[in-house]
């Protein structure tokens, strides 16, 4: 207790901690956008469980993982080379996940540009609980580790880290609702965030590579997309108020 309050006088840990929040809210908008986009698939009534697991999950591993700290740091460690380039456990682990949000996105996009007719004719149903659950794990742990050790170069003080994670896990679980009940209401919002998956996988497959590639290109680039989709959303939603109003006089001069 006497050190937490003495990392509370110091002004430099309240701006670290500052930091890591936004930090860690931005990480989770990718985590998040496949957490909605996969419970989305699910049967209505298992949906918001999925998702509260899923993100109960994020925030068990995180606070785990922040728990062998020492152990996360050596993931950076070469544990070989090939051709004269080294790999780390953490460059594997980004590969793979990268890989499986490539393999992941572009089964969906095939889905939903020829989405397979369905037996009974319902909406959801098309993937089971376990399996949506065991691939929210999945990229979960990728996500994780990568953002845990982007915190252990921020800050030394492991009780800043979890405070962190604690709050971005609090917005993400605030945020999920209203993100996958905006995703399902708008179809074309579906492509942009598979799209939006597929830059992010292959951004975890080059920093496997060692290509570092800046965080702020990729969400400036996704700010940009998701800005020209608000705009075609808006000039779609008059187009049909617009067409909405050219009917009613019609319908009025009929009936009379």
């Amino acid at each position: 207790m006497t050190d937490l309050i003495q990392l509370a006088s110091q002004p430099a840990v309240w701006a670290a901690l500052a930091t890591l929040v936004v930090m860690e809210v931005v990480l989770g908008v990718d985590n998040l956008i496949f957490i909605s986009i996969l419970t989305n698939k699910l049967p209505a009534d298992q949906q918001t469980r999925a998702r509260r697991i899923g993100i109960g999950l994020a925030l068990v591993l995180r606070l785990g993982l922040l728990g062998t700290v020492a152990f996360i740091v050596h993931l950076t460690e070469p544990v070989f080379s090939v051709f004269g380039q080294a790999f780390s456990w953490r460059d594997l682990i980004l590969i793979g996940g990268g890989l499986f949000l490539l393999w992941k996105a572009t089964k969906e996009i095939h889905h939903t540009v020829d989405p397979e007719p369905k037996a009974d004719g319902a909406a959801g149903g098309s993937l089971g609980f376990g399996a949506a659950i065991g691939q929210i794990l999945l990229l979960d742990l990728v996500f994780s580790i990568d953002s845990i050790i982007t915190a252990v170069g921020m800050t030394e003080h492991v009780p800043v880290m979890m405070i962190a994670v604690v709050i971005a896990v609090v917005v993400m679980l605030v945020a999920a609702e209203p993100l996958s009940a905006f995703i399902a209401r708008n179809p074309t919002v579906v492509m942009l965030a598979l799209g939006f998956l597929i830059m992010i996988g292959m951004t975890l497959i080059a920093e496997g590579f060692g290509a570092h590639v800046p965080k702020g290109y990729i969400y400036t680039a996704m700010a940009f997309s998701a800005g020209v989709e608000g705009l075609n959303m808006l000039a779609r939603r008059r187009r049909r108020s617009a067409q909405g109003e050219a009917r009613v006089p019609a319908g009025q001069t009929r009936r009379a």
